[in-house]
C-alpha cells in the first residue's frame, strides 16, 4: 500500500510536487496535513462528546464551532468516517471491523479523499490502482473505496481475533506496521456515535437472526402479470413499452415517475435518497429510502424503514396489487428486509442492496411477504 523510507518518520508538510529535482519525497498521506494533533493522537476520548460533536456535523453544522480531538477538519472527516461505517453495515461487517477500518482511514488519509498520496495512492484508504484496487476514478468514491478494503479485510484469516493495527496492516501491508493502534480509541467511538444514527442499525440481533432463519413464510401469490414479457432487463433501464398504467391513482403516479428518475444511481445503506445524483454516498437512496422520498414528492408522508414502513398505510393482497403499493421480502413478513414499490404491468422498482444501483425488476423475482397501500 506504501512504501516508507525508514527514517523519514511522521513529518508535517504541505501538499508539495518535485518536479525536475532528480529525488522524490516516499512519505504517506498522513504526513501532508498542518496540524499539531497528528503527532499526538488521542488516546482518552469522551465517547459521549464525540457523540455530540458527530451529531451536530451530520444535522449540518459548519464545523467551525465543533471540536473532535484528532479531527482537524471534522465537517468533512465525519461525513467520510459516516459512509464508511454505513457501507461496513450495509455488508453486515462487525463493529470491530468498521473499527479497523476507520482507524485506517485516520493513519492513512486523516480520513480525507484525497487526490494524492505516495505515489499512485489515492483516496480514504491510500489504495492504489497499480495494486489493484481499482481505477483512480472508482477509488475516489468513498463507498467502493470502503467496500473494497472490507472486502480484502473479510479475506484475512482469523482478522476478528487480531488487534485493530494487526488487521488493518494485514489489509494495507504499511511501512508503518504499528501506526494504526493510535486511533484506535477514536475510532471506536466515531463508529458508536455515527452507527446510532442509521435507523435499525441496532436492531437486536437475535430478532434479526430470527427473521432470517424465518425467511420462508412467503404468501407466494403476486399479480396476473409477472413482468417477464419485457424478458431481461438491463439494469438501471426503463423497460421497452413500459409505461404508467393509466388507471393508476395520481399520487401513485408521481411517486413512481419520481423513482424513476433515480435509476441507475448507487444503492447506499442508510441514504437519505434526497440527492442520489450528487457527490455525496449519503444522498444516494437505500430500499426504503427511495420509497419515503418518491412518496414525499407525491405529498404523501411514510415513516422512514423497512420495518416501520410495513405498518404504513393499509394491507393489501398481493393479488390485487395497484401501481404505487409498497411490497417487502426478505426476513419475515412482521419484520421484512426490503422494500419495492409495484409498478403496474409486473414490474417493481428498488434500491436492491450494496453495489447495486437502483433498478426495475420483474415481480416474478420477489418473494413477497406483505404488500400495504399507502394512499
Amino acid at each position: 500500500m506504501k512504501a516508507l523510507a525508514a527514517g523519514i518518520g511522521v513529518v508535517f508538510l504541505s501538499p508539495l510536487l518535485l518536479a525536475g529535482t532528480g529525488m522524490m519525497l516516499a512519505v504517506s498521506a498522513d504526513a501532508v496535513q498542518n496540524s499539531g494533533s497528528f503527532n499526538n493522537c488521542p488516546t482518552d476520548i469522551d465517547a459521549d462528546d464525540v457523540a455530540e460533536q458527530v451529531t451536530k456535523i451530520l444535522d449540518g453544522a459548519s464545523g467551525k464551532n465543533v471540536h473532535i480531538e484528532g479531527l482537524d477538519l471534522p465537517a468533512e472527516q465525519v461525513p467520510n468516517a459516516q459512509t464508511i461505517v454505513a457501507s461496513g453495515i450495509s455488508l453486515d461487517i462487525p463493529k470491530k471491523g468498521q473499527v479497523i477500518a476507520l482507524a485506517t482511514a485516520m493513519q492513512e488519509s486523516r480520513l480525507r479523499n484525497l487526490n494524492y498520496g505516495d505515489r499512485d495512492s489515492l483516496g480514504l484508504f491510500q489504495q492504489r490502482p497499480s495494486q489493484g484496487w481499482g481505477t483512480a476514478q472508482q477509488i475516489h468514491d468513498p463507498v467502493y473505496a470502503s467496500e473494497q478494503f472490507y472486502k480484502a479485510l473479510l479475506k484475512v484469516d482469523g482478522w476478528q481475533q487480531m488487534t485493530v493495527t494487526q488487521a488493518a496492516q494485514a489489509v494495507q501491508k504499511s511501512g508503518w506496521p504499528d501506526a494504526y493502534a493510535k486511533w484506535e480509541s477514536l475510532a471506536t467511538a466515531l463508529q458508536a456515535a455515527i452507527a446510532k444514527t442509521f435507523p435499525g442499525a441496532g436492531a437486536d440481533k437475535d430478532a434479526q437472526d430470527q427473521s432470517k432463519q424465518s425467511a420462508t413464510g412467503s404468501t407466494g401469490c403476486a399479480p396476473d402479470k409477472d413482468g417477464s414479457s419485457f424478458g431481461r432487463i438491463p439494469e438501471g433501464s426503463v423497460p421497452k413499452g413500459y409505461k404508467i398504467p393509466k388507471d393508476a391513482a395520481p399520487k401513485a403516479r408521481k411517486a413512481i415517475e419520481w423513482a424513476m428518475h433515480q435509476l441507475g444511481t448507487l444503492y447506499q445503506w442508510g441514504g437519505s435518497c434526497t440527492d442520489s445524483h450528487g457527490p455525496d454516498p449519503m444522498g444516494r437512496c437505500d430500499c426504503s429510502s427511495l420509497m419515503q422520498q418518491a412518496y414525499a414528492h407525491a405529498d404523501v408522508t411514510l415513516t422512514r424503514t423497512t420495518y416501520t414502513q410495513v405498518n404504513d398505510g393499509k394491507a393489501v393482497s398481493p393479488r390485487q396489487l395497484q401501481p404505487g403499493d409498497l411490497i417487502f421480502s426478505r426476513g419475515t413478513a412482521n419484520r421484512p428486509e426490503h422494500v419495492g414499490m409495484y409498478m403496474g404491468e409486473g414490474l417493481v422498482i428498488e434500491a436492491p442492496r450494496t453495489s447495486k444501483p437502483v433498478r426495475i425488476t420483474p415481480i416474478k423475482d420477489w418473494d413477497i411477504l406483505a404488500a400495504r397501500r399507502v394512499l
